[in-house]
C-alpha cells in the first residue's frame, strides 16, 4: 500500500472513530497532496508526500513555538498533537551516532578539512539521510565534525 492509500485508509478510520483532531490533521494533509498534484497535472510519488508531511510538520513546530511565545498553552498543545500525528508517516529518523559515523566517512573519502568544505559533506549526506534526518540537524553534526 503506498502512502497516499495508507493516509486516505488511515483518515477513514480517524472518521470513524470520530477523532476529530486527526480527521482535521490528514484531511489538510490530504488537501495539499491535491494540490500538488493538479499544479503538477500527474500523481505524486511517496517521496513528494514525505516532503509534503516534513513541511507540514516544520510548519506546526513553528506555529507551537508562536504559540508558546504569545502564552496559548492550548494551541500550543494542538499543534504539538498534530506533529505528533504526522510524524507517524516519516520514515525512522536516523541517530545522532548513525549520522556521526557517516559523516566521518564521508570526511575520510572527501579530504574535507575546514568549514569551506561544508558543502562536500552536505551534499552526499543530505542525499543519503532524506527524510531520516532534518537538514538542520545535519548541519550542526557536520559543522561540530569540521570544528573539531
Amino acid at each position: 500500500m503506498d502512502l497516499k492509500q495508507k493516509l486516505l485508509s488511515d483518515l477513514k478510520e480517524a472518521m470513524k472513530a470520530r477523532d476529530s483532531l486527526k480527521v482535521d490533521t490528514l484531511r489538510i494533509l490530504n488537501s495539499e497532496i491535491k494540490n500538488r498534484e493538479i499544479e503538477t497535472r500527474e500523481s505524486i510519488s511517496d517521496e513528494e508526500i514525505l516532503g509534503l508531511v516534513t513541511t507540514q510538520i516544520k510548519r506546526r513546530k513553528e506555529a507551537a513555538a508562536q504559540y508558546e511565545k504569545g502564552g496559548r498553552a492550548d494551541l500550543k498543545e494542538k499543534e504539538e498533537k498534530e506533529t505528533d500525528i504526522l510524524s507517524a508517516y516519516l520514515p525512522k529518523q536516523a541517530t545522532d551516532e548513525e549520522l556521526r559515523q557517516r559523516i566521518n566517512e564521508i570526511v575520510e573519502e572527501t579530504g574535507a578539512k575546514g568549514m569551506k568544505d561544508m558543502g562536500k559533506i552536505m551534499k552526499p549526506l543530505a542525499a543519503e539521510f532524506k527524510g531520516k534526518a532534518d537538514g538542520s540537524r545535519l548541519k550542526t553534526l557536520v559543522q561540530e565534525r569540521l570544528t573539531s
